[in-house]
């Protein structure tokens, strides 16, 4: 499982770069929302993967931010912002 685990994290780093990409050359600000959901996502299964010690709680908060930012973003694309 951690070597899927690691191209996962891999596929994510790389979703991130594509999402600041389109908001700072594309002014696509909304994208800005979706790249700190990716860029927590990176951290959260980086955490885990590599038993860094990150405290459960800090994770759990931060898995929240990068639903809140999602949501955020997807309700930038909806209400056409």
């Amino acid at each position: 499982m951690g070597a899927l685990q690691l191209v996962s994290i891999v596929l994510e780093a790389a979703i991130l770069a594509l999402c600041l990409m389109a908001a700072l050359n594309r002014k696509k600000q909304f994208m800005l929302g979706f790249a700190l959901t990716f860029a927590i996502y990176v951290f959260y299964d980086a955490a885990k993967l590599f038993s860094v010690g990150v405290p459960e709680l800090l994770l759990e908060g931060a898995f929240f931010v990068a639903t809140l930012s999602a949501l955020w973003s997807a309700w930038q694309v909806y209400s056409g912002k």
